[in-house]
């Protein structure tokens, strides 16, 4: 596992080993494709593991990581709110990939502050907080770092990500191998590899979360259109600083 050095003064980085090394790997593989990300990453960082949503372009990243590192760790979280689809998809996908060392997580206090499942309604900040971005924090608490299947096209707050991070909250590595893609990309990947699609996505759905907060997609409408529409909102909170979202232009 990793280890970094205690924070340095004031205005300095809070986690300087790491991002010394995530600094000399964005360098090194600026020029490189997403399988060498994946080989970098797992060696740099061992105990590694990837985060997938089984949503519309998830699969693409499963598959690349799984002829790269069969029995990579992959975390799915049910926020128990999820469409019956994703979840029948989880499960195919995971079949179909042959992953070794697939673990579904879900709130162990959801009863407690949501006994109606209404919270959405109200703050769905905090619902995501409740059901995705704590149980997150705790399954990831033994690794080091943890892959997204994130890309730069996909809204505003994503345009200049890179290849690694590191994240300011807790030092662990965060890798996105597909930072760069563009959705032909991701297109020609699935069809040349013939990788299973999301049902919803055939139905309007080109990004799917839970079923109470995501809705079909117009023609000519952004492709996250649907997430939390009509709110000053399209992140879950998972990718950002304990949870909290930041704002476009700011960086995580």
């Amino acid at each position: 596992m990793l280890h970094f050095a205690e924070k340095t003064a004031p205005g300095g980085p809070a986690h300087p080993e790491a991002e010394v090394m995530v600094s000399a790997l964005n360098a090194q593989l600026t020029h490189h494709g997403a399988t060498d990300v994946l080989r970098a990453a797992f060696e740099a960082v061992p105990d590694i593991a990837l985060v997938s949503s089984f949503g519309a372009e998830s699969v693409v990243l499963l598959h690349l990581a799984a002829m790269v590192k069969r029995d990579v760790p992959v975390i799915f979280i049910d926020t128990e709110m999820l469409f019956a689809e994703t979840l029948v998809y989880q499960q195919d996908v995971a079949e179909r990939l042959r992953l070794e060392n697939m673990t579904v997580i879900r709130a162990d206090d959801i009863s407690a502050h949501d006994p109606d499942g209404t919270l959405h309604t109200r703050d769905t900040d905090a619902c995501c907080a409740l059901r995705k971005t704590v149980p997150l924090q705790k399954a990831l608490a033994p690794y080091g770092g943890w892959m997204t299947g994130r890309k730069r096209y996909q809204s505003a707050t994503r345009t200049s990500l890179e290849f690694f991070e590191v994240e300011e909250a807790t030092g662990r590595i965060k890798v996105n191998p597909l930072a760069r893609w563009a959705p032909e990309d991701v297109r020609d990947y699935m069809d040349e590899n013939r990788l299973p699609r999301h049902p919803l996505v055939a139905k309007g759905y080109p990004s799917i979360g839970c079923a109470p907060c995501t809705s079909p997609v117009a023609e000519g409408e952004d492709a996250r259109a649907g997430r939390w529409r009509d709110q000053d909102k399209d992140e879950c909170g998972i990718h950002f600083v304990d949870g909290k979202l930041v704002r476009v232009g700011q960086e995580t």
